[in-house]
């Protein structure tokens, strides 16, 4: 079959989108050779062949020879071979030229539908590996149209998407726009590689400090966390082994102009550069900054920090709608419990009032029950004799006399037998469950998440409670 611009046609495809010559070529093979094979019968034996030289797709069927025909489809004469080949027996294999196999105008559009999806599926693939190998890298482009609140952009070769809910809050974009976006995630779907992106990823804002510090690009500066509420806050930690370079101070520029140009960027998004440090005590004070804590428990079991602090740093600790505190656990991954002192102290104090409320328990005997956690007279009833006999240096018969005691308590209307309810300690909590460089969703605190009681801080502070005494 001669198509005089065939080769032309292959060339071009081959230019224009990225295809390599050979995959097109045996494209056109394939598809002439599915023609062939519904047009001459699907038992016989075909074979498609691209002549560069003629710029024509040969189709050949090979049939075996055989002294007499039963199938003329896949059989040939003995005689009749012999012509053709004169070399060949009984049993050979003849591959036989089809000359003007006559395809009809359908017959060539079936063809074109499978060379056009073969070259498709090739498109599809390229693209998919060559925006696979740049997720991670910043992507710019022009909004072109808005999909259910998701701005479809143009990057050039292919379009991308930028869900609603990866938009910055309060940003909004209309065609024409060019925009800046964090290269997320590649996906191949039924109708081929979809490419997401972000403006919301710690990641988008880790990638435009390496724009613009030049000391991250050379790795003088390094990133080490980084942690956001897209629109409102946003922490970054960095260090350096650089004793000559404030890695702060780099990242912040000369007059804040490297900074103000990132925070231009995510549409005035306030961000906090605090330098890294792998004690992490020291660097929890940096992430709650500008707070001034007074001191830090650590937990390892549970990866909690209960933090104290003083009543006129409190609410620099928690931040606005508790941002601080839940950006610092993002960033440092560990649970923060942000405590009052002052509560702190009035809860020791309600405690040792609630617990020499019994004949047998002196103020003394009291504090020391309460830093080991017991806080009120429910808390005594409820003890392990052996504990309460440790604690005391008591034995283990007055230890449950001093039990026995708290239990029938609780039956005496008189006495108070609990804590107050509203007497919490604990102003403020926050779980690093997005930290680091993971994406964080945009959020608003609300009652019982983020500010809520924390009774087990009681337990891990016993050791701050032993200075705390009563006047």
């Amino acid at each position: 079959m001669n198509f005089s611009e065939l080769g032309r046609v292959i060339e071009q495809l081959g230019k224009d989108r990225g295809i390599k010559k050979e995959f097109i070529v045996g494209a056109i093979e394939q598809a002439f050779l599915v023609t062939a094979r519904k047009k001459f019968g699907i038992q016989g034996e075909y074979e498609a062949r691209y002549n560069e030289n003629d710029g024509e797709v040969e189709i050949y069927q090979y049939k075996n020879v055989v002294e007499k025909v039963r199938d003329s489809i896949v059989e040939i004469d003995y005689n009749a071979a012999k012509v053709l080949d004169e070399d060949c027996e009984v049993g050979d294999q003849l591959g036989l030229k089809i000359e003007n196999p006559g395809f009809s105008r359908v017959d060539i559009q079936t063809a074109k539908q499978i060379i056009f999806q073969k070259v498709r599926d090739a498109e599809r693939d390229i693209l998919f590996s060559e925006f696979k190998h740049r997720e991670g890298d910043l992507v710019t482009g022009i909004a072109r149209r808005f999909e259910k609140g998701n701005v479809v952009i143009d990057l050039g070769k292919s379009d991308a998407i930028l869900p609603k809910k990866e938009i910055i809050f309060g940003e909004s974009f209309k065609p024409g726009d060019r925009i800046q976006a964090y290269l997320s995630d590649v996906v191949m779907t039924n109708r081929g590689p979809e490419i997401r992106l972000t403006r919301t990823s710690p990641m988008f804002l880790v990638k435009l400090f390496e724009i613009e510090v030049p000391e991250i690009q050379d790795g003088t500066i390094e990133i080490k966390a980084a942690a956001r509420e897209p629109g409102y806050r946003a922490k970054i930690a960095v260090t350096t082994k650089d004793r000559d370079i404030d890695p702060v101070g780099a990242c912040v520029g000369m007059k804040g102009s490297r900074v103000q140009n990132i925070v231009n960027e995510l549409q005035g998004e306030k961000i906090d550069i605090v330098r890294w440090n792998e004690d992490t005590e020291t660097f929890a004070r940096a992430a709650l900054a500008p707070a001034e804590i007074q001191s830090i428990s650590l937990n390892h079991e549970d990866h909690t920090l209960d933090v104290i602090v003083e009543d006129d740093q409190l609410s620099l600790a928690i931040g606005k709608r508790g941002q601080n505190v839940r950006l610092a656990a993002m960033l440092t991954s560990w649970k923060i419990n942000i405590i009052s002192k002052a509560k702190l102290q009035e809860r020791v104090k309600l405690a040792v009032e609630n617990l020499i409320q019994l004949s047998n328990i002196s103020e003394a005997t009291a504090q020391v029950l309460v830093q080991k956690g017991i806080m009120s007279i429910v808390d005594l009833s409820a003890a392990a004799p052996e504990d309460v006999a440790r604690y005391l240096g008591k034995s283990a018969a007055d230890a449950k006399a001093m039990i026995d005691i708290a239990a029938a308590a609780l039956e005496d209307e008189s006495i108070k037998t609990d804590l107050d309810e509203n007497a919490e300690i604990i102003s403020a909590s926050a779980v690093p469950n997005q930290s680091g460089f993971r994406k964080t969703e945009r959020s608003e605190t609300k009652k019982g998440d983020d500010l809520t009681k924390f009774s087990e801080a009681e337990r891990r502070l016993r050791e701050e409670l032993a200075n705390f005494k009563l006047k």
